[in-house]
């Protein structure tokens, strides 16, 4: 007989980050649940594979989960933390104290600014000092490194998994009974008792990453259209081999991403301005990088690219091969 699950986490939404963090929990005694409704059918096939419980709802989604995660593009962070509100805070069934449940720990993952964070930590105060019988704890979070996969070989079934830094007042590993098994399983550390602490965390971390993926991406297009890009690859391997292996890496993995950062580049933007005290209109470095990524999006075929789905762009060549084909459309019908 199997044994009862520790705990039923929800997770919003079942991306490719989230669907691996649903097989990490699954794999070490969670039950996993999410609101498939309105979900493809491609991404409903894909969560029945991971044992995820497609719920009809919010509501039912906040009623029965112990804990929520909230793992959705930068863009869709506040209205995905609205949804929860209304149906955890402000609904006509709201989580209550009174129902001796443990209170509903709502952990917002997403790559947004301090400031970003702070204000979804505001609506979820304004709301629940209207409704003071509710009991909903927010959390603020943020995810360091790709999701969670079984190691190669995975004879000892070992995972990889990213770092998820949490800050604030409330934190995971403080849950009764589950709370640090819940923690460990996930590599989450608390860092701060601070909102904003752990968003902040991430947005200087991506500037590193996901900036010099930007620098790769103008090195290399225009190496490719003046025809130096094997001489480019050459000298780096040469002089900086270990800037080659990032660039490529970068490179490669970036082009089904690509639209989610945009609003990243521009929230890592704002908190430059906004906690490092950089001037707006002098300083705005990664405004522009959102602009290599929507440019990557919007005006190449590596926009249409899907995680397990991949046609173009498998090798740091073919990424600036495909920029410059965009690029040299944009000019065309410019011109």
């Amino acid at each position: 007989m199997a044994a009862a699950p520790l705990a039923k986490i929800g997770i919003l939404s079942i991306g490719d980050m989230g669907m691996g963090i649903a097989k990490l929990l699954v794999a070490n005694g969670f039950a996993v649940a999410t609101n498939g409704k309105g979900r493809s059918n491609d991404t409903i096939d894909r969560a029945k594979a991971a044992k995820v419980e497609l719920l009809n709802s919010d509501e039912d989604l906040c009623e029965q989960c112990a804990v929520i995660l909230s793992v959705v593009p930068p863009r869709d962070a506040v209205a995905t933390a609205q949804r929860i509100i209304d149906a955890a805070i402000t609904g006509p069934f709201p989580r209550k104290a009174t129902d001796g449940k443990e209170p509903l720990y709502f952990a917002d993952l997403n790559a947004v600014a301090p400031s970003t964070i702070k204000s979804i930590a505001e609506l979820f105060d304004k709301a629940s000092s209207k409704r003071p019988e509710t009991a909903v704890r927010f959390i603020d979070g943020s995810i360091i490194g790709g999701p969670p996969a079984l190691a190669k070989p995975a004879a000892d079934a070992a995972w990889k998994r990213p770092s998820i830094p949490t800050s604030g007042p409330h934190s995971i590993g403080s849950i009764s009974d589950f709370g640090p098994k819940l923690s460990t399983t996930l590599n989450m550390r608390h860092i701060s008792p601070t909102i904003g602490a752990a968003s902040g965390l991430k947005m200087c971390f991506a500037s590193l990453s996901k900036g010099f993926t930007a620098l790769a991406i103008q090195s290399f297009t225009t190496a490719s259209r003046l025809g130096v890009l094997d001489e480019l690859t050459s000298e780096l391997a040469t002089h900086s081999p270990a800037s080659l292996k990032t660039a490529q890496f970068g490179l490669t993995g970036m082009p089904p991403k690509a639209y989610r950062w945009v609003r990243e580049m521009e929230e890592i933007n704002r908190t430059f301005e906004e906690e490092g005290g950089f001037q707006a209109g002098r300083h705005d470095i990664f405004g522009a990088v959102a602009e290599v990524y929507k440019s990557v999006a919007e005006e190449t075929v590596l926009g249409e690219e899907k995680i397990g789905k991949r046609k173009r762009g498998q090798d740091a060549a073919d990424v600036a091969a495909a920029m410059a084909e965009g690029l040299e459309k944009r000019k065309k019908k410019n011109d």
